[in-house]
């Protein structure tokens, strides 16, 4: 017969084994507990019996008599033998019926099998009794019943069936419960992420908000589903944009090729022709190749080439080389380093980075107007800066500007590919930076460097 699903999980076996060894540390709890005050009571009683014993011996012969009798009369619990025997080993007086075959004369107390004899008539015991040979010759035997340790060890046994058989049940209720959690939980994921697999992109590992390990499990996991689809979404994307970005640019190559076949009428006309559809091929291969560089950034390829970076010497290389440009559309352009800043990374790639936000500031911003780049310290950061006097930025285009292929209404006039922004969003990812652009007259695009050291 097939067991139901939820005895064979791992959190119900672990339940298991832990209540077992639960159970074994009780029982060896109980028994040291017994053991202890057994050999506890035993030696209090071997103790007394071998005293008092050895007290009577000391007495004088006429007293034996009288003190045995005293003795079993101060006994309202029925729990204390005496006799003395004879030489001949005849019952002298005493509540015991005869000397015990098994009980070694002036020797340790022993456990002994015996006959009392008393107003009640006879009955068998088990005693600790100690004999001991008196100076005429007579053999003294005293004794306790030890019957005690049976009702202790009775005791002992019923509070171990009243506390373990408990324990145990409870701990067996407890382990079919967490393995029916469990396995609930599983079921429920095991549903999500068919759903997920199935092309439900925007299903999610449930949670239940107890931080336990599947909680933090399923918030990683839903981390990386979030990443995924994100990525999912920006292929399935970017397919669109490339479709639709090669498609004018190819369209125009085609249609002046079909032209220029049709109406060139000399060399000089057909080469103006060629001319124009490599400019068109060209525009189509760097989109291409745009893409495939900010993939390859985008897949952390370039981990294996980080070193440290002084972002001081790439800020004033940059400007050293859009210096010439800006002068010549007449913009007023600044350089400054307030700190000497050490990264670590890739320092093509963070020269790129800036270069890219250099490059769109002076494009964007009018003659006569103005560009400062610069590397300041920030509430803990470093920070590289680009503030331009250009148009600006909508509010409402801050979180779409960075889109691959995405130009503002301002920039349509202006030669540009739509991928400058990508390819820095890119490189900052990769490095563990953050970059943020204001909205508002003007722009200021910033890469916060927050792992620096100086």
């Amino acid at each position: 017969m097939r067991l139901p699903d939820f005895i064979r999980t791992t959190t119900f076996r672990w339940t298991l084994v832990v209540s077992g060894a639960f159970a074994l540390c009780i029982l060896l709890m109980f028994g040291f507990v017994y053991w202890q005050t057994a050999a506890y009571m035993t030696g209090r009683v071997d103790s007394t019996l071998a005293r008092d014993a050895d007290a009577i011996a000391r007495d004088a012969p006429e007293h034996w008599q009288e003190t045995i009798d005293e003795r079993l009369r101060q006994d309202p619990r029925r729990i204390r033998l005496a006799g003395l025997f004879g030489v001949d080993g005849a019952r002298i007086i005493g509540n015991l019926e005869g000397l015990p075959d098994q009980l070694v004369v002036d020797s340790a107390p022993q456990t002994v099998s015996v006959v009392r004899i008393d107003n009640r008539g006879h009955e068998a015991q088990t005693v600790r009794a100690v004999a001991r040979r008196l100076r005429t010759g007579e053999i003294l035997v005293l004794g306790r019943n030890v019957d005690e340790l049976s009702e202790i060890a009775t005791i002992v046994e019923r509070a171990l069936v009243m506390g373990l058989v408990p324990a145990l049940g409870l701990g067996l209720i407890a382990g079919v419960f967490l393995s029916l959690r469990a396995q609930n939980r599983v079921e429920a994921v095991n549903r999500r992420v068919r759903r997920i697999v199935a092309g439900e992109l925007r299903e999610r590992l449930p949670t239940q908000g107890l931080n336990d390990p599947f909680d933090q499990l399923a918030v990683i996991v839903n981390g990386m589903l979030d990443e995924i689809e994100t990525l999912i979404h920006g292929i399935a994307g970017v397919g669109d944009d490339i479709a639709h970005e090669l498609r004018t640019p190819l369209t125009r190559v085609r249609v002046g090729l079909e032209r220029g076949r049709a109406n060139a009428q000399t060399l000089q006309e057909l080469q103006t022709v060629a001319d124009q559809a490599i400019g068109g091929l060209d525009q189509s291969l760097a989109i291409i190749t745009a893409l495939l560089r900010i993939a390859e950034i985008e897949q952390s390829r370039r981990l294996e080439g980080f070193s440290d970076v002084a972002l001081a010497d790439v800020v004033r290389e940059v400007g050293d080389l859009y210096e010439p440009i800006a002068e010549d559309k007449h913009i007023a352009f600044k350089v400054a380093t307030e700190s000497e800043t050490t990264v670590r990374g890739d320092r093509d790639l963070l020269f790129e980075a800036v270069a890219n936000l250099v490059d769109n500031a002076v494009k964007f911003t009018p003659e006569g107007g103005s560009v400062e780049l610069t590397l300041i310290r920030l509430a803990g950061e470093t920070v590289v800066r680009v503030r331009d006097s250009g148009p600006g930025i909508g509010a409402g285009e801050r979180d779409i500007i960075a889109r691959r292929f995405y130009r503002s209404d301002k920039s349509r006039h202006t030669s540009g590919l739509g991928l400058g922004l990508s390819l820095v969003t890119a490189i900052v990812k990769l490095h563990g930076f953050r970059f943020a652009i204001s909205s508002g007259p003007g722009c200021v695009a910033e890469i916060f460097c927050a792992r620096t050291h100086s």
